[in-house]
């Protein structure tokens, strides 16, 4: 591990981890909208365009190096309650460059006021419009981070069962997969995580699920049936509570389509790909997801 990753680690730590047990809403909001002015913003060679579809709002990326015909539909993460695509405008642009791609980050609608499915559905609508306005499904990916990782999986899921085209490759960073909370690593790593709260969990789930069935395969895709789907990549940091939600479903994955990957990081904090201008494992782990998309391509 770098020292710069051991320094993200200790940050993370002090400033990120929500220590009170009490979890307050409209006060984890307020700082999610806070830390939104210190993202960095793309270079002057990227360009990003608001495109609205069915009152869904996509971004589309692009870069001097982003070729017309690949395209990725980016779903990103805050546990189904927070987060949109202006927190991840200095990791997208970076996306573009790497697969030479168009990136189109979905906003979509967040629990409580809008619970369970409205994200699948959101990003099922912003699926099939890009699998109807671009050249080629076959150059087509989908990926996420934490519940944008478990919402990639479901969005996979539900696209299988209702007989759409599937893209060519999933991307899961972190994903969230298991809202019945069943994972070892909730317990094993509750204190090592220097970034999440297992105790915050279950406010999440009833934030989103609103009653609904923890284990129903889109809402948990580790509790779906995986075959038929594409190869998928996932990557995960040793230390998360989220550890055993991607190992075991990365072994599902496997065990249908011996074309998907794990990778599980050693220290590495939740999603650290987010820390790309000064962590060099984040630089690795994008690079290897490139190479992930040139593999299944081939």
């Amino acid at each position: 591990m770098s020292l710069r990753g051991e320094f993200v680690r200790l940050g993370t730590r002090a400033f990120l981890k929500w220590r009170s047990r009490r979890f307050d809403l409209d006060a984890w909001r307020t700082g999610m909208r806070a830390t939104k002015h210190l993202v960095p913003h793309p270079p002057s060679r990227c360009h990003t365009t608001k495109v609205l579809v069915d009152r869904r709002t996509l971004y589309r990326i692009e870069t001097d190096r982003s070729h017309g015909a690949r395209h990725l539909l980016y779903l990103h993460g805050g546990a189904y309650i927070s987060g949109a695509p202006a927190h991840y405008r200095h990791f997208t642009w970076r996306l573009a460059d790497t697969f030479k791609a168009c990136v189109w980050a979905l906003e979509y609608r967040l629990a409580p006021e809008h619970p369970f499915p409205a994200a699948l559905d959101d990003a099922v609508a912003a699926y099939t419009w890009l699998l109807h306005n671009t050249p080629d499904a076959r150059r087509l990916f989908v990926m996420g981070d934490s519940a944008g990782g478990g919402l990639t999986l479901g969005l996979l899921l539900r696209l299988r069962d209702e007989g759409r085209p599937l893209p060519s490759a999933g991307v899961a960073l972190s994903p969230w997969t298991d809202l019945a909370l069943t994972g070892r690593s909730l317990r094993e790593n509750a204190a090592s995580d220097p970034m999440l709260n297992a105790h915050h969990l279950p406010i999440f789930v009833d934030y989103y699920l609103a009653g609904a069935d923890p284990r129903a395969p889109y809402a948990s895709p580790l509790y779906g049936d995986p075959a038929g789907l594409p190869p998928v990549l996932v990557q995960v940091g040793g230390d998360e509570i989220l550890r055993d939600d991607a190992v075991r479903m990365a072994e599902k994955l496997q065990s249908q389509n011996p074309l998907s990957r794990l990778e599980v990081w050693p220290r590495m904090p939740h999603v650290w790909q987010l820390f790309v201008p000064f962590l060099p494992e984040a630089n690795r782990a994008i690079a290897q997801i490139g190479d992930f998309i040139a593999d299944v391509q081939r």
